[in-house]
């Protein structure tokens, strides 16, 4: 029995290599592809678009682990379906039970490689990504704390407490240091309007400046402030929560509770990242039952086509239930975990029905 195991581990992991060989590469042409058009902004050359692409893989790896799995493991069982190797351990006494078994045991070996990956991995290199593809176009670095995102533009650091989706900025603050390192003023601003060229018009403006011997404060309805932000940058910026880790997720979305904001979609974020390594799991359960038709039910390129559908299925299915979540306002929980339920109902039902033949 622990020969089969090692034989069925090891048919299954060398699949799932080989398609995530495949997928990983696709992904990465498209990356290339999209990044290609900004070749010559700024000091943005071949060699920082290579960096990019390698440093966006493991965020790939994360989010291509169930799929990957999916298919890995509906090939494997489906070359030893077509060899009669299947059928041998079946009539060996191996039943659906004891394979669900065999699968479930790589299957964790999978889910824990995919946290390690989401968790320490992909968004630290994906946050680095895109912090140099930003440095090298426009000379910009950039930070998102608790208190907010920070800038480095020229010799001023700015302050941005919130990013609306409009790319409307609220609670600015520009801190302006002369060449001698010195602070010569502070502007607060309520609100900021993205108008064009760069351009911004800040609305109730308070502006602190520093002299050698004393500060003075002057309070402007609207100033218009030129600075190279821009709304299409600033997508870029700001950390998306789904590329943010667990923790992260989960020290952000108190502290918007303790500032009384909504965090609904934070945790929705946290919640799905807790699901995804268990979702790797159902999906190799869910091939199972799929590769055990026999060949005349379907070929390999048909079981693997179908892999592909079902990957995708769960793809669009976990966004749908996602903005689903955040437009009714349901439980981040539930909203989180329906996509993976649903999957796995299929999967038991269909290997309780396997069963039963």
């Amino acid at each position: 029995m622990r020969t089969l195991r090692r034989y069925l581990a090891s048919e299954i992991i060398a699949a799932t290599a080989l398609v995530f060989a495949a997928l990983l590469l696709l992904f990465a042409f498209f990356d290339l592809v999209e990044q290609i058009k900004d070749l010559g902004r700024g000091n943005y050359q071949l060699r920082q678009i290579i960096i990019h692409v390698l440093l966006s893989m493991p965020n790939h790896v994360y989010e291509l682990f169930p799929i990957a799995a999916l298919i890995g493991t509906l090939f494997a069982l489906a070359q030893l379906v077509a060899s009669s190797e299947y059928t041998v351990m079946r009539v060996s006494g191996i039943s659906i039970s004891r394979m669900t078994a065999m699968l479930s045991a790589v299957g964790v070996l999978f889910a824990a490689l995919t946290f390690l990956f989401g968790e320490f991995i992909g968004p630290p290199t994906e946050q680095l990504a895109q912090r140099l593809r930003s440095q090298a176009i426009t000379g910009l670095v950039a930070q998102e704390f608790r208190s907010g995102l920070w800038i480095k533009d020229g010799r001023s650091f700015i302050n941005v407490l919130e990013v609306l989706p409009d790319s409307t900025l609220k609670g600015i603050k520009i801190y302006e240091f002369d060449t001698d390192h010195r602070l010569r003023r502070i502007s607060f601003a309520r609100r900021g309007d993205y108008q064009s060229e760069r351009r911004w018009l800040l609305k109730d403006v308070v502006q602190t400046t520093f002299d050698d011997r004393k500060a003075g404060v002057i309070k402007i309805d609207e100033a218009s402030w030129q600075s190279v932000l821009e709304p299409r940058l600033l997508s870029v910026l700001l950390v998306k929560p789904e590329q943010m880790s667990a923790w992260n997720l989960y020290s952000y979305s108190q502290h918007l509770k303790e500032n009384r904001q909504k965090a609904l979609r934070y945790e929705i974020a946290l919640w799905t990242k807790i699901m995804y390594p268990i979702a790797v799991l159902v999906m190799m359960l869910l091939a199972l039952p799929f590769a055990h038709f026999q060949r005349r039910q379907g070929g390999v390129g048909a079981k693997i086509f179908a892999g592909i559908m079902l990957g995708l299925g769960f793809h669009f299915l976990n966004r749908l239930f996602a903005h689903l979540g955040l437009l009714n306002d349901w439980p981040a929980l539930l909203s989180a975990m329906l996509p993976t339920l649903i999957f796995l109902s299929v999967a038991v039902g269909l290997i309780w029905w396997q069963e039963r033949r």
